[in-house]
């Protein structure tokens, strides 16, 4: 079946939120929905005496329906509907009959059947005046129905359909003097937004509801309302805020002594730290959580959620505490999606108890006993979606237990289904399973196919991957990941055959989207919209290295301008390779000895030896890398062939993708500097004494404007940057990469400027009209200390200030040595024609050059990320 999953990659959103809070707050549902808006019966005051009775008993199988849509029993909810809006065709009572047909819509969007959710909703519009309605009932039916059609616009990959038609909910509910109406539908165009990549203006719309909400007065709806708010912040990556606005929403569930509302929220407030990373809080939060929820379902949800943060810090003793806790009340849950979903990732969190070899752990058995049940749950409710997970979960299970077959046959049905039902985050996984099957029989061809597939859909859904809720167990490191380093390792053959360039060009193309994808979950967003010719085509004096890191060995892919693209592997483990870089790492920042050399030449004769000659012959001036993991660590000019440094021999840059950045060159003629700097010691930080010489040595060479201590504040910047265009920005200041976002930033005299601020500061609107900033420069960074994935936020800023290049360091470096160097760099980069790279070259070896300066402590860790022309 031939899906066009771009059409379709943007509902997700939607499901997540409708699943979590519509199914698993249960009654809260009714409350606050955040999308889909069950529309309550509509007043009667205008019925004839006689119709009282029977709109009274028709009032009650309404509720009814709403009973079985909260429960997650759709197919029942939909044919109690379907019985009432045959009572009030019958009455020709046009109003109730949009309203139910609204409700009938929303269970079909729940089941994922499109086509009757369209028809449900478009003769639901058909019996609203569109125009001229003049009662708050009319309006407020009018913008719910408005609301359910833009859910059903999103998830059907309409997203500014779905915008346009939450804008005339907005102002339907706004009409009718529904402040909560109003609230719902901006927190929908917020989703419709970012699906769009539009994240401001998303931020812009969640900030707008919070003013709103805050002139409530303390209410559940308002409890809810903020609740809702506080995901859809943490789901956009505005962690710090969504805190807050959780925060403020379980002290209103406290003061009004709400234990439902109470426990979700500390349910949602686990889940940012979880986001934050700080599983502790995250545990703390749940164990509140399951001590007060008044539901079974918000029990389980919320040791469900304990359960597997005590399996990722294999805590097996207290993870066995919480399955024995959590497996008397499997046989009391309703039957219900909700409980369908929270059972298969108790399942998927056995699995993990089981693989720890435990006494008294769960037994294979017993757990597809438990899956095989959820999955006749599925099939009873017509839940389609829940059928696929729950068949692909068996498959998983059938696969663990080495009987390839049937685990095949299962994760085939499993994966038409959920194609069928057009649920690409549901499908990937499956695709993903299946080449593991087929490869584990032999069948490469089969196995590369399936993987693709999978990669493939991964690509579609990378604005959505980072809105996966944990709630799903979802991971990048261990659901993403694997995808992409897996069908590499295939096409890559580790036997005596070499592959074909068909095979080379799309591992390079797979481990670039791996890059990408990597960035995608650090920023929280889609770090690329479009795609620019690749750069290397443009520069015939570069060659690309793409070294890449598979858990059996180290391969390296080398495209050579004009070439047939080169592979070469070394056989090493992957903890053995971290090892050799970490120790590297280590022993380059000691700047009394000289033991980094042997490790030095390790890497070189991993990277660069095998390709030496080829290089040498091809007359590459540059060597661009594309670094996998622990490589973004270390400083590749450092290498050491023995003889000579690798940066005496060429000039070298680094890019997470060759299609991140505009193929552009610096102009070198009558460019301006906008440089800012700290000399003095704020917010804990130690000061920087030879940073007024090194704007003054910049300045000397360039045009610059300087902004020093109390004149360097973020508002300064923004002011400066949108009064003039400077193709550079040179800040000489505290900083910190880091491999989580919240705890990258740049320290300015008034305030630490955190990596998603740094777009806002140097994409100014008016600038963008004109250009972009070329070069910016971050001359006293360092990166966290003992964090593999530090340099990640290196890169993230890179791509997420907007730069074309980014000149930054791995280390803190010596004032003095800093100031030489950038005096050499900016004389190099304003009185030749040579590139950024070779400009930073000549800088280096200035340094290198110099005995006071030529250990690689103080000329090694400066790095230029991006465009090296």
């Amino acid at each position: 079946m031939h899906i066009n999953l771009r059409r379709y990659l943007k509902r997700i959103h939607i499901r997540l939120i409708v699943f979590l809070l519509g199914i698993l707050l249960g009654l809260l549902f009714s409350l606050f929905p955040l999308v889909g808006t069950l529309v309550s019966v509509a007043a009667h005051d205008s019925s004839p005496p006689l119709m009282v009775e029977e709109l009274s008993n028709t009032a009650q199988q309404e509720q009814q329906g709403r009973q079985y849509y909260e429960a997650g029993q759709f197919l029942a909810a939909i044919k109690i509907w379907q019985q009432a809006l045959q009572i009030y065709q019958s009455q020709e009572n046009r109003l109730n009959q949009a309203r139910v047909l609204n409700n009938i819509s929303l269970s079909y969007q729940q089941l994922g059947q499109w086509l009757e959710a369209s028809q449900a909703i478009s003769a639901s519009l058909k019996l609203l005046p569109a125009k001229g309605s003049s009662t708050p009932t009319e309006l407020t039916v009018l913008a719910q129905t408005l609301n359910t059609q833009g859910s059903l616009e999103l998830a059907t990959g309409k997203s500014e359909a779905a915008l346009a038609t939450w804008q005339q909910a907005t102002a339907t509910y706004t009409k009718a003097e529904s402040q909560i109406g109003v609230i719902r539908s901006l927190i929908n165009q917020s989703q419709a937004l970012k699906s769009l990549g539009l994240y401001r203006r998303a931020l812009s719309t969640l900030t707008q509801v919070n003013q709103i909400l805050q002139k409530q007065p303390d209410s559940a709806i308002k409890t809810a309302g903020l609740r809702s708010l506080g995901s859809s912040l943490r789901l956009v990556g505005n962690l710090e805020q969504a805190k807050q606005v959780l925060q403020q929403s379980l002290a209103i569930a406290q003061k009004l002594q709400s234990p439902l509302d109470i426990s979700a929220a500390l349910i949602d407030l686990g889940n940012v730290s979880r986001a934050n990373q700080d599983s502790e809080s995250a545990l703390a939060f749940y164990q509140q959580a399951t001590a007060i929820a008044p539901s079974r379902i918000l029990k389980m949800r919320s040791q469900l959620n304990q359960l597997s943060i005590l399996l990722d810090r294999q805590q097996w003793t207290s993870a066995q505490t919480i399955w024995s806790q959590i497996q008397p009340q499997l046989a009391n849950l309703p039957s219900s999606r909700g409980a369908i979903y929270a059972q298969l990732n108790l399942a998927q969190s056995l699995i993990r108890l089981q693989q720890a070899n435990l006494p008294d752990a769960p037994t294979t058995t017993s757990i597809a006993q438990l899956v095989a049940n959820n999955l006749q749950q599925a099939k009873t409710l017509g839940d389609q979606q829940a059928e696929a997970y729950a068949l692909g979960k068996l498959g998983r299970l059938y696969e663990q237990n080495q009987q390839w077959k049937i685990a095949q046959e299962l994760t085939q049905q499993a994966l038409v289904l959920a194609q069928a039902i057009n649920t690409p985050e549901i499908a990937y996984r499956w695709q993903w399973q299946l080449g593991r099957l087929l490869k584990v029989q032999g069948d490469m061809q089969g196995a590369i196919a399936a993987y693709t597939q999978a990669v493939n859909t991964l690509q579609s859904l990378r604005t959505d991957l980072v809105a996966i809720d944990p709630d799903i167990q979802f991971s990048f490191r261990d659901s993403v990941e694997p995808v992409y380093r897996e069908l590499v390792s295939l096409l890559l053959k580790p036997d005596n055959s070499q592959p074909s360039q068909k095979s080379l060009t799309q591992a390079r193309q797979v481990i670039e989207s791996l890059q990408l994808a990597e960035l995608d979950d650090f920023l929280r967003e889609a770090c690329l919209d479009k795609k620019y010719t690749q750069i290397d085509q443009l520069d015939p004096l570069a060659a690309v290295i793409y070294p890449i890191i598979l858990a059996d060995r180290l391969e390296v892919i080398l495209s050579l301008p004009q070439q047939p693209l080169r592979h070469y592997a070394t056989v090493l483990p992957e903890n053995q390779l971290e090892s050799l870089i970490e120790k590297l790492r280590k022993n380059l920042v000691i700047r009394s000895k000289q033991n980094f050399l042997t490790l030095s030449q390790q890497v070189y004769d991993l990277l660069i030896r095998p390709v030496e000659t080829e290089l040498a012959t091809s007359g590459i001036k540059t060597l661009v890398f594309i670094p996998d993991g622990v490589f973004r660590n270390i400083p590749i000019a450092a290498l050491h062939d023995g003889n000579q440094y690798l940066i005496e021999k060429y000039s070298i840059a680094l890019t997470p993708s060759l299609q991140l950045l505009p193929p552009k060159r610096l102009q070198q003629r009558n460019f301006k500097v906008l440089s800012a700097g700290l000399t003095e010691a704020r917010q804990g930080f130690s000061p920087l004494d030879y940073v007024e010489a090194e704007l003054k040595e910049i300045k000397s060479e360039v045009s610059s404007t300087v902004l020093l201590n109390q004149e360097f504040t973020s508002n300064n910047l923004k002011d400066y940057l949108k009064s003039s265009f400077f193709p550079i920005v040179h800040i000489a200041t505290h900083g910190k990469f880091s491999s989580k976002a919240m705890e990258t930033f740049i320290l300015a005299w008034d305030e630490r400027i955190r990596i998603n601020e740094l777009d806002n500061l140097l994409q100014i609107p008016e600038q963008k009209k004109r250009q972009t900033v070329e070069l910016l420069v971050l001359s006293a960074c360092e990166t966290a200390t003992g964090d593999k994935r530090a340099a990640l936020g290196l890169a993230g800023i890179a791509v997420r200030a907007g730069a074309n290049s980014t000149l930054a360091t791995l280390w803190s470096v010596n004032d003095e040595a800093t100031a030489n160097l950038m005096r050499y760099f900016y004389k190099n980069l304003s009185s030749t024609q040579q590139t950024k790279a070779e400009a930073l070259r000549r800088a280096q070896i200035a340094l290198l050059k110099d005995p006071q300066y030529e250990h690689p402590v103080y000329w090694a860790p400066y790095i230029l990320v991006g465009n090296w022309l």
